[in-house]
């Protein structure tokens, strides 16, 4: 999957597109190396193998995500975009899951153009 995309609403639905095909290794090209994931509000942030541990997380689940963007503010190669987002379904264990949030989301465009994943913080509604 390629993470060049002409604006960071197109991270988002490579996000989505990446999680439901259980693509961690996408996903992780979509956020910059030094970039950092907000598990839940009032957790402190993680990065790097942390960051995709949690995506393997959620994958167990084999449930899919939707997200949609809400608001997208660009200025000068940064980005804001307030997303919302769910997992939703029975999980292999039976259990209903209803998971959603609010996130705030902040990307930045690369010298080669491509925008990335700076942070993301899934309850940044909260």
């Amino acid at each position: 999957m390629t993470t060049s995309h002409d604006d960071p609403t197109q991270v988002v639905k490579a996000l989505v597109a990446a999680f439901n095909g259980d693509d961690l290794a996408a996903i992780e090209g979509l956020y910059e190396p030094d970039s950092v994931l907000i598990p839940r509000a009032g957790m402190e942030p993680v990065s790097g193998p942390d960051r995709m541990a949690g995506f393997a997380r959620l994958r167990e689940l084999g449930l899919p995500m939707k997200a949609e963007v809400r608001h997208s503010y660009i200025v000068d190669g940064i980005a804001l975009l307030v997303v919302d987002w769910s997992i939703q379904g029975t999980a292999p264990d039976g259990r209903e899951m209803n998971l959603s949030g609010t996130g705030t989301d902040v990307f930045r465009r690369g010298a080669d153009g491509t925008w990335r994943y700076l942070i993301d913080n899934p309850d940044g509604g909260a």
